[in-house]
């Protein structure tokens, strides 16, 4: 048999071994556990060997040494008994049934023991997520807490503000009725005294006149006199009138536009102007959306050259040397400059072209020597004799020694310089080298561009160079507001042309349903202005805006006309942006304005609020094709929200394009045309063109026009502009077939496009035609016209203005913000169908954009279309890594941050991949680069400024902690490259101040903006605007920390800063906006005379007033008075309001007895014109008592000094 198994000991433990033979097995312990049962195997064991001892024999073999037998151990000897062996086994088989017991229970525990282990680990996994899902609650629960003690401390923060003003307004408005119910008295007191003097007059028998029944001018003088003795008038200067400074003691809002505000000084002279009139100059002259002259406030300069061959030489010299500085100074102020000119070879060829580009022209220059070729003779007479608008013109004459001009130069010189001084038409007269009269040319055209066109003041000519930064004005101070004119220009670009149409299409049961909504009792949700596309729903809406403007002065406007999808105007952040600054100019607000898309949102109806309580009229908001938007349901959700009660909200939609969830609002759906109205239309379009339609043709026009999408508005406008072309073109019955196939605005697009392309003379210029179209199509915000001049270097300034001419009749390009673009929609799907349906046409002229805005870069020349344009092409591309490395120019990246361009930034990095915080790190490591390796002033003060964008970039973000530290780095290098009083290091302590402000740290914000206040009044004195925007900022941080009384004391001291400012100049930003408005409306004034005009010239005085120039003032003012004379009759209500005004301006300027006289007069007129009981006559005869009672006042003290100088001699 083989080894015995080994057995553990009992006692220790040991190994029992095998005893028989030496060769015996191994021995190993079993790892059994023993019980208590082990002593009955032990007690066995023991039996076993005594009775193997008593029966051994002599042959039997010894035990080996080791104690303890084995069981079974002596199954070899043959001397072992059968009883033992029997025993043996019996004890072996009952020990496995223990064993097999055993095993079996302890198997039956060990999967008791597994089935409950799996058991807790299933109770400890339920347990771990029911702590989790605790955790999360208890945070939830955390955060809403703290939500809701944020809320608490606000509202009372709000509950503790709204207490304040409220006990500030009943202290003002007790002050302001005890003032009034004193002066009823007065009045009643007075109105006593003169009626105990009448009965006294009529019981001496005396007969005392009424202005009812006579004309006489002699007894109404005297009456007046008598009948307003000062005495009996107590009060300032403004008596009972409800005035502008009562209405600022009461907080109440000046109505107006967008930099009519109320903060106005009530001391100047038009205090005393009736407010009527006031109402009217003030409300016409500063709506929203005026019509204005497009060269006056197009984004393009546009200087038209007209020469001959005797001077070619010159106008060579000038496009030379001088056009290219003209056009950097343009692009550093954010425009365009274009020096267009014509072959002087070409006859006529381009004639209409050529009176296109003059009416379009912001300057015209001629050169001329000794003869003048007839064929100029016309553009000569389009530009400088027929100029209505009397825009800037410049004639430069060479002369030469023994030689004289020929008539026609001498008769034009001579017709020119007799016109009045309004058509500023300049004249050179220049013998001697040709480059010195290049030069002077050069420095008008500068003059001309900065103060004429441009409406720049005190310029220096002789000593800037005007392709410097240098030259550039300073930036106007809007705190943290960041404005982008060129989004403005393009809006008011937009109205216009939406608003020129000539035919109204039936829109005056229109017009009465949106009245009947400003009407409607609130609330009311926004009204929706529905129908396909191009059935006229932005010639609508423009022309009854310009309706509202007309027959309800008071009544703001807020428009946004937004363009093709993709485009900037369809961006939504940006159009609530604008929409905020709108609300923020009319509350005359110098709040920082957040660029977060989100907080946004929750600003602007805070801000339509506030301007709603304080304003007196209505506000409507109208948004024009807002399905436009990207994702409109999302960021026009304010629309769904109550808006105040003077609030109403119109917008426009296509009818497929329309959300869902709007359906149910009010619909106002814009009907086709009917076939009449479409026949005549069309016919007109004929008409004005000289083309007559035979019966036969009407009849076949007639039976075309009758579906829906031939009765559209566009379509029918754009069939009469083709059949217009087609009959200038000799064939009209052609064209009339072809159109008559065309049954769809889009067919009819591309048979325009088609017939413009035929026209053109060669290969070259339809190819050149489809290139630019589809560039323009590519493009973000379209092409500029200087911009294919350098992408395409063969072509000339006749081709490019032709073809756009062609293009432009035909509805297809319009202007935009100087950039060329698709007049509607339509246009540009049909470009898209027409060239570009293969994707890669479209990747490829995508990339030629790219290339040349990178090549402008390289150059260093990092303009605001460099900014707009390449990061849009490389993320429509789909180039994540070019985007990337272009949005780390830091230049280009500032450039649409300081535009406020933010959301539009953030796209970018986001289709990048990268987060607020890598952006970050990767802007502040590109700053560090750029620090290594800039050196010398002027690149600290640029790297300086990159430092302080990026800091509000960040603060802007939410990343204060970041923020500080760029801005911390920009104040440092301002400190060492400027100096530690240098008004920039004051801008950089505010920056960082306020984000102290905003990260709640109001210690250090307080220091800071102490100290940013110490260095404005150093360097620009105490009544500077810079040095009330820190005090307001002063405020605003006391006011955050409920220190009510310092807030009030600082804001107050503000607000005398700005008041004081404005009557120097206006507002900052308005007042660039005022002097513009006063060019346009003085080339308004130079036609008839008319009662229109006189009126513009009234308000033009009031214009000049408001820039403190009164002289001018006083200008416009007489020639408004002379004018209603001559029109009206000296006897007119309106003459008496020129009067009026003349009389107070007198008075400002303390001309008293002149003053008297024109008041009288007023009052004069306005006793025979009006009711005893108007509101003007009492104004004028108030007026008059005032001017009384300081003549008085100054008789009475000049007789005091005669008496002091008698005494003392």
């Amino acid at each position: 048999m083989g080894t015995a198994s080994s057995l553990v000991s009992p006692a220790g433990g040991e190994v029992i071994e095998d005893t028989y033979g030496a060769g015996g097995g191994e021995a190993c312990e079993i790892p059994v556990e023993v019980k208590p049962k082990a002593r009955l195997l032990r007690s066995s064991f023991r039996r076993g060997a005594a009775a193997a001892a008593a029966g051994a024999g002599p042959g039997s073999l010894p035990r080996g040494a080791g104690g303890g037998g084995l069981l079974g151990a002596s199954f070899k000897s043959t001397g072992s008994s059968v009883p033992e062996l029997e025993y043996a086994a019996a004890e072996y088989e009952r020990l496995k049934k223990e064993y097999e017991i055993f095993r079996v229970s302890k198997n039956q525990e060990l999967l008791s023991m597994g089935r409950r282990e799996a058991k807790l680990d299933t109770e400890n996994k339920r347990l771990r997520a029911e702590l989790q899902a605790l955790q999360k609650t208890y945070q939830k629960i955390l955060r809403e807490k703290e939500s809701a003690l944020e809320a608490k401390y606000q509202a009372m923060e709000r509950a503790a503000t709204f207490e304040h003003d409220r006990d500030k307004v009943k202290r003002q408005f007790k002050i302001f009725r005890e003032t009034k119910e004193n002066e009823i008295q007065d009045l009643l007191r007075a109105k006593r005294e003169l009626e105990s003097k009448l009965q006294r007059l009529q019981a001496q028998g005396i007969q005392v006149f009424d202005p009812g029944e006579s004309d006489s001018d002699d007894n109404c003088t005297d009456v007046t006199a008598a009948g307003t003795q000062c005495e009996y008038w107590t009060g300032g200067a403004l008596g009972s009138e409800p005035s502008i400074g009562s209405m600022i003691q009461l907080q109440q809002s000046f109505r107006g536009p967008e930099f009519a505000h109320s903060s106005i000084d009530v001391e100047g002279p038009f205090a005393n102007v009736n407010r009527d009139d006031w109402d009217v100059a003030v409300a016409s002259l500063l709506q929203v959306t005026p019509l204005f002259s497009h060269s006056l406030w197009s984004n393009t300069v546009r200087c038209y050259l007209i020469y001959t061959d005797e001077t070619q030489p010159e106008v060579d010299l000038f496009l030379k040397d001088y056009s290219p500085k003209l056009k950097r100074m343009c692009e550093t102020m954010g425009y365009f400059f274009h020096a267009i000119y014509f072959p002087i070879d070409l006859e006529n060829q381009y004639l209409a072209v050529r009176k296109w580009e003059i009416e379009k022209s912001s300057l015209v220059i001629l050169f001329i020597h000794l003869t003048l070729p007839s064929l100029l003779l016309e553009d000569c007479e389009e530009a400088f004799l027929k100029n209505p608008e009397g825009k800037p013109r410049l004639i430069y004459h060479r002369l030469e020694d023994g030689k004289v001009s020929s008539n026609s130069i001498q008769q034009l010189i001579d017709q020119v310089s007799n016109l009045n001084k309004t058509n500023k038409a300049k004249i050179i007269d220049h013998s001697g080298d040709p480059t010195e009269g290049v030069y002077k040319i050069y420095i008008y055209v500068e003059k001309i561009i900065k103060q004429d066109i441009l409406g720049f003041e005190n310029t220096d000519m002789e000593t800037k160079d005007l392709g410097s930064e240098d030259s550039i004005p300073e930036e106007d101070d809007f705190g943290d507001v960041l404005w982008d004119i060129h989004d403005e220009q393009e809006q008011m670009e937009t109205f216009q042309q939406a608003s020129n149409s000539a035919h109204e299409l039936g829109f005056d049961k229109y017009y009465q349903r949106l009245n009947d909504l400003v009407a409607a009792p609130a609330p009311i949700p926004p009204l929706l202005v529905s129908g396909g596309p191009g059935s006229g729903k932005s010639l609508l809406l423009s022309k009854w805006i310009q309706l509202q403007q007309k027959n309800s002065p008071n009544t703001l406007i807020l428009s946004h006309f937004v363009g093709r999808p993709m485009s900037t105007s369809s961006e939504p952040s940006l159009i609530i942006k604008r929409l905020t600054l709108k609300l923020m100019q009319h509350s005359w607000s110098v709040s920082a304005l957040t660029l977060d898309p989100a907080k946004l949102l929750e600003e602007f109806p805070r801000w339509l609020e506030k301007l709603s309580a304080r304003h007196q009229g209505s506000i409507i908001i109208i948004i024009d094709s807002i399905d436009q938007v990207q994702q409109v349901e999302k960021h026009m959700k304010w629309l769904i929200d109550p808006l105040p009660v003077n609030v109403r909200v119109i917008v426009s939609v296509n009818v497929e394009t329309c959300p869902p969830a709007w359906r149910l609002w009010p619909t106002l759906h814009l009907d086709p045309l009917n076939p009449k109205d479409a026949k005549s239309i069309i016919i007109a379009e004929c008409h004005s063109m000289d083309i007559k339609l035979s019966k036969e043709q009407e009849k076949k026009l007639e039976r075309h026009c009758r579906s829906a999408t031939t009765c559209n508005a566009l379509y029918v406008t754009l069939f009469g502009k083709v059949m217009a072309r087609a009959g200038r073109a000799g064939n009209l019955d052609k064209i009339l077939h072809q159109c008559f196939q065309c049954q769809d605005t889009i067919s009819l697009y591309r048979l325009a496009l088609r017939s413009i392309q035929e026209s053109l003379a060669n290969d070259m210029d339809k190819e050149l035609m489809k290139q630019i179209l589809c560039l323009i199509n590519v493009s973000h915000n379209g092409v500029s016209e200087s911009e294919l001049m350098e992408l395409y270097p063969e072509l000339s300034w006749a081709v490019l203005t032709s073809l756009i001419h062609s293009l432009h009749k035909m509805c297809l390009l319009t202007y935009g913000c100087g950039l060329l673009k698709f007049q509607h929609l339509q246009a540009w799907e049909t470009v898209r169908l027409e060239y570009m349906e293969d994707p890669t046409i479209i990747s490829s002229y995508r990339q030629k954009l790219i290339n040349y805005f990178t090549m402008q870069l390289s150059r260093d020349r990092v303009t605001w279309r460099s900014a707009d344009e390449l990061p849009w092409l490389f993320q429509q591309q789909g180039s994540k890594q070019k985007l990337h490395d272009c949005l780390l120019n830091l230049f280009v990246s500032q450039n649409l941050y300081k535009r406020g361009h933010f959301a539009e930034l953030l796209s970018y990095w986001q289709f990048v991949g990268k987060d607020k915080s890598a952006m970050a790190a990767e802007y502040f490591d590109s700053l560090k680069q750029h620090e290594k390796n800039w050196e010398g002033e002027e690149n600290m003060i640029c790297l300086a400024d990159l430092y302080e964008t990026l800091g509000r970039f960040l603060r802007d973000l939410g990343l204060l902690g970041q923020a500080v530290v760029p801005l911390q780095r920009s104040l440092e290098i301002r400190e060492t490259a400027l100096d530690p009083d240098h008004p920039r290091v004051a801008q950089s302590l505010h920056q960082l101040a306020s984000v102290y402000v905003q990260w709640k740290k109001f210690g250090n914000a307080e220091q800071l903006y102490k100290q940013a206040l110490e260095i404005a009044e150093n360097a620009y004195g105490a009544e500077h605007p810079h040095i009330a925007r820190e005090l307001e900022a002063l405020a605003t941080l006391y006011q955050k920390q409920n220190k009510y009384e310092q807030a009030e004391h600082f804001r107050k001291k503000s607000f005398k800063i700005r008041q004081k400012a404005t009557r120097r100049k206006g507002n900052s930003y308005g007042f660039a906006l005022l002097r513009r408005r006063a060019l346009q409306l003085e080339e308004l004034t130079l036609g008839k005379d008319t009662p229109d005009n006189a009126r513009t010239l009234n308000e033009l005085g009031v214009l000049y007033y408001l820039q403190n120039n009164l002289e001018t003032a006083d200008q416009f003012l007489k020639r408004s008075l002379e004018m209603r004379e001559r029109v009206l009759g000296p006897d007119h209500p309106d003459c008496a309001q020129s009067l009026n005004n003349l009389a107070a301006l007198c008075n400002e300027k303390k001309q008293y007895d002149k003053a008297e006289e024109l008041y009288e007069r007023a009052l004069d007129i306005r006793r025979r014109a009006l009711a005893p009981d108007h509101p003007s006559l009492a104004y004028t005869v108030k007026h008059l008592a005032i001017l009384y009672k300081k003549m008085i006042s100054l008789l009475f003290f000049r007789g005091n000094l005669t008496k002091l100088y008698l005494c003392m001699s």
